[in-house]
């Protein structure tokens, strides 16, 4: 009871924004809240603008159910905290490409079981200026997991001219689509890469799409040749469609197909024969067809490998300039620490870095799947944002947009949970702590902010903050605090105007002021 007393407050020394349309809050019980979207009913947020002179905005979440609630405030002359904070713009550190998620073929079978108002609701959430504006999109390469069935784009053994190339059902009524509305609702270029799990059975060691295997013979030989040439064809039927594919991943979790013999699609590649794919065959077919500009990120994979992946390819000096990036994963975040992202960065500071998978709910020690209303769950999202765009990642993807309650459609039951899960049945969608989470930095680092200096911290280590310049001169600031207990700070950029903030336990807070 003490934490919301203290917020209201608060609260009363600010003034309220018109904040758009409010939370529909369900209660599943302890601190689990979920917002319920419908046909005719959905919580919106503004649309993103400067604050008043001499003022600042605040937006709120907290495990007591606010949900990215927007406040002013006023500048005032004097801190009111022993506990300042400094930002420094003069210090700069990598650019944001974006943020956003995965377009699966689940996600698409979940949007497409709503109605059309509904699906509209659910777009514009992720989308659109009234939502948290995602500009990332990650494409499966044919089939994967999350869809309902194994399948490739050529599934005829021994084509490796690749006649029979041809997108599938999925992509034509799953992926596509979805993209097209999602793009059509966003005001924001939305930046859409391509992974692949698996080729096809006929062009591996095992005659499988699933399990240990890897691609038949060494770099160079036509099964290379051929695979590199589907990464073409891929972006040149995607293209027709009128889906321009920005990057691709050499390979989804490279080390499944070498290590573990799983049930779902994957493709074992070393360092050493992922270098020599694309310095002999992926960069060459890419750049001979017309698809230079499209950006190559090698390993998409945990950091668990860094920088030792980064350092075999880039050895390398053919392969170091097809590649643009490094692709990483967040599931063994809890075992290799954030510093070797930046280990990795200072040795290729011309290969951005950035976080292209994360979910929760698949672990053994996960609990259930899908944990309706989880704020813990949204905090370990908040948590791992920060950490790895405090080391030099330039930005950070969720796994499958929406999914169902069980946690899927998946065909080898690899149920998962979702910033928004769908309950067909009754034609509504709930919007998760992680989607807020997300929200706190999607909506608010725009592509081409970089990330500043932060003079001071304040004293408790379970708080974690991250603060930015925008291109159009805003600042930036996003304070988690995972404690139990609250606090207050002072911020300041000139030392002589100060924001005055208190942080109440287990919240998520962004302020948007002026440079």
């Amino acid at each position: 009871m003490g934490r919301v007393i203290l917020s209201v407050i608060l609260l009363c020394f600010m003034y309220s924004d018109t904040v758009g349309t409010r939370c529909a809050l369900k209660d599943f019980g302890g601190d689990n809240f979920v917002c319920v979207c419908n046909s005719t009913y959905c919580d919106k947020l503004d649309p993103v603008t400067p604050p008043p002179p001499g003022g600042y905005k605040l937006y709120t979440s907290s495990i007591n159910g606010q949900r990215l609630d927007q406040t002013f405030g006023q500048l005032t002359p004097q801190p009111s905290s022993k506990v300042i904070l400094k930002l420094n713009p003069n210090v700069t550190y990598q650019e944001i490409l974006g943020f956003g998620g995965a377009f699966t073929d689940a996600a698409g079978i979940n949007i497409l079981n709503l109605t059309t108002p509904t699906q509209e609701n659910l777009l514009k959430s992720y989308f659109s200026t009234q939502g948290i504006e995602y500009n990332l999109g990650r494409i499966p390469m044919a089939s994967c997991d999350f869809s309902t069935r194994l399948y490739s784009y050529d599934d005829v053994p021994g084509d490796l001219n690749l006649t029979k190339f041809s997108l599938a059902t999925e992509d034509l009524k799953f992926k596509i689509p979805i993209i097209q509305a999602a793009q059509n609702f966003s005001k924001r270029n939305i930046t859409l890469f391509g992974s692949p799990w698996s080729a096809p059975a006929w062009m591996k060691t095992n005659d499988k799409m699933t399990g240990r295997g890897s691609l038949i013979g060494q770099p160079g030989g036509q099964y290379y040749k051929a695979w590199a040439m589907y990464f073409v064809k891929f972006l040149q039927e995607y293209k027709k469609h009128g889906v321009d594919i920005w990057g691709v991943t050499g390979q989804n979790e490279p080390s499944d197909g070498n290590i573990f013999d799983f049930k779902f699609q994957a493709m074992g590649w070393s360092p050493e024969t992922q270098r020599d794919f694309i310095a002999m065959d992926l960069g060459p077919a890419m750049g001979n067809s017309g698809f230079s500009h499209v950006k190559i990120m090698i390993m998409d994979d945990t950091r668990l490998f860094l920088p030792l992946w980064a350092e075999e390819v880039f050895k390398n000096t053919e392969a170091a300039k097809f590649v643009s990036g490094i692709a990483v994963h967040w599931y063994q975040d809890f075992v290799v620490p954030a510093n070797a992202l930046a280990s990795t960065h200072e040795k290729f500071p011309d290969k951005f870095i950035l976080a292209t998978e994360a979910c929760l709910g698949s672990m053994p020690w996960d609990g259930r799947h899908v944990q309706l209303g989880s704020w813990y769950r949204g905090e370990l999202y908040a948590h791992d944002i920060i950490e790895d765009l405090s080391n030099w990642v330039t930005g950070w993807t969720d796994w499958n947009i929406a999914l169902n309650m069980e946690g899927g459609p998946n065909w080898v039951q690899n149920f998962v949970d979702s910033p928004i899960i769908v309950n067909a049945e009754k034609d509504e969608f709930y919007k998760q702590p992680m989607f807020y989470a997300m929200g706190h930095f999607s909506k608010f680092l725009v592509p081409g902010s970089q990330r500043i200096e932060i003079q001071n911290s304040v004293p408790d280590e379970e708080v974690f903050m991250v603060a930015f310049k925008r291109p159009d001169s805003l600042l930036v600031f996003i304070i988690l605090n995972r404690s139990e207990l609250s606090g207050s700070f002072s911020l300041t950029r000139t030392g002589q105007e100060f924001v005055n903030l208190y942080y109440a336990p287990h919240s998520l807070q962004t302020v948007l002021m002026r440079i």
